[in-house]
């Protein structure tokens, strides 16, 4: 390190946001996660004994997988190299496995490389560490916003151990942002600071579990306020609402959270449910979710899940997704909250869902039937010489509309597709198969 890297580092220590510098740097002095820090759990006692193998940790922004590796880095005797894959290269890489091979061989140390971002290498960066993850040159601490599962090589999820960080309590949050307080060393304990307890509590409960979003904007309260009178800066509950002007939600359009909310607004509508359907439907408006998205997964839940035990249903549905199209927010959130309503009020039947399912197993896995002569068309010269639909029997030439008559294919007679259930409309056209049929 030469001396301006360490002025550098000198300066922004002390200058660094307050979420920098109030990082934990030891196991005791994190907050929250019991579920894998707690003093029985393996990640828990895998740290305290310097025995870590290869990591992924997986959660929301501000829950700690940056903090975790680097108590990590503070605790074990192996070598810690940090990479970012935002702005790392192969090149980066290259020498990341140079210095580790080096490391390991005249040192006999092992290297650990954290790689946060991980998900943002692509599939052959990833490749190109797997072998050194698996002859051991490298134990690979990876930490990423999104699933990994999805995200990261199924290669290096089988060499790794996967921890999900959870989005941090209120109570949590609260117990940091006194800790940031009360840190005479790090924090604010030095500075000329009062602040409000309701002030602490909404802050810890406006971030929805993000540290960091919390933290910085304690940060922006005490840095932007003027001392008061009696010399103090005084943050109240109006000036921490003022530092969050929106309640954030960890809702990433292209990530887990996105997908998740979506699932549960519909199970919330095939469920029953207009309340949960209606509130889900908020979250996803609230975090500037894609109106025109929205109306899709109505409209097909209007399908797939009430069908014809209320035909209305995709009426409505289809009459809100032309609805938003043209009209937009705000106003398009109380036409998506009437179709969602309609649909989870509903009552329900995936008849429909069964009938094409089982339908189209039978065309895939038989030899297409041949359509009875008198059904095909007979609308084109030389189709009477063929025989095309010769013999069929108009039904509106029929009392009540219908005559018997084969409509599938011989070696499909008897094969049933669709039935009705006993649900709402359906219940009607139950019947009404049951009395034409007899």
């Amino acid at each position: 390190m030469d001396l301006f890297e360490s002025a550098r580092r000198e300066i922004l220590s002390k200058q660094a946001p307050l979420a920098n510098r109030v990082r934990p740097t030891t196991l005791d002095e994190v907050v929250g996660q019991e579920h894998i820090l707690g003093k029985d759990k393996l990640l828990y006692r895998s740290i305290k004994a310097d025995r870590i193998s290869s990591l992924i940790f997986y959660g929301p922004p501000g829950t700690g997988k940056t903090t975790l590796a680097q108590v990590i880095a503070n605790t074990t005797k192996a070598d810690f190299r940090e990479l970012n894959a935002t702005t790392a290269g192969k090149k980066d890489m290259e020498d990341a496995v140079k210095r580790a091979k080096d490391k390991l061989g005249m040192e006999g140390k092992r290297t650990i490389l954290f790689i946060d971002e991980i998900h943002r290498f692509n599939k052959g960066q990833q490749d190109y560490l797997l072998p050194f993850v698996e002859n051991g040159t490298v134990i690979l601490i990876g930490a990423t916003t999104e699933n990994p599962y999805f995200e990261v090589n199924r290669a290096l999820i089988s060499r790794s151990t996967i921890f999900e960080l959870k989005s941090l309590s209120a109570e949590d949050i609260g117990k940091i942002l006194r800790n940031a307080i009360a840190d005479k060393e790090k924090g604010l304990g030095n500075e000329p600071l009062s602040v409000d307890d309701d002030a602490i509590e909404f802050l810890a409960d406006a971030c929805n579990g993000d540290a960091r979003t919390a933290l910085n904007a304690l940060d922006i309260a005490f840095l932007t306020t003027d001392r008061s009178e009696d010399g103090l800066v005084h943050i109240d509950l109006e000036i921490a609402s003022s530092c969050i002007q929106k309640r954030i939600l960890g809702y990433d359009k292209d990530g887990d959270n996105h997908y998740d909310t979506i699932s549960a607004f519909i199970k919330s509508m095939r469920g029953s449910d207009p309340d949960a359907a209606i509130y889900y439907l908020a979250r996803m408006l609230y975090a500037g979710e894609d109106v025109k998205f929205i109306a899709r997964r109505i409209m097909i839940c209007a399908s797939e899940d009430v069908s014809n035990a209320d035909p209305q249903a995709i009426v409505v549905a289809t009459a809100a997704a032309q609805a938003v199209e043209r009209i937009g927010m705000p106003e398009s959130q109380i036409i998506l909250a009437q179709a969602a309503a309609y649909v989870a009020c509903a009552p329900k039947s995936n008849s429909s869902v069964k009938a094409i399912g089982k339908a189209m197993s039978v065309v895939k896995d038989t030899r297409p039937g041949n359509i009875p002569p008198y059904l095909r068309d007979a609308h084109y010269s030389g189709a009477k010489e063929l025989g095309r639909g010769l013999t069929y029997k108009y039904p509106h030439d029929y009392p009540d509309n219908y005559v018997e008559q084969q409509y599938l294919p011989n070696e499909l007679v008897g094969q049933v597709f669709y039935e009705p259930s006993d649900n709402g409309y359906e219940k009607t056209i139950k019947r009404m198969m049951e009395r034409i049929k007899k």
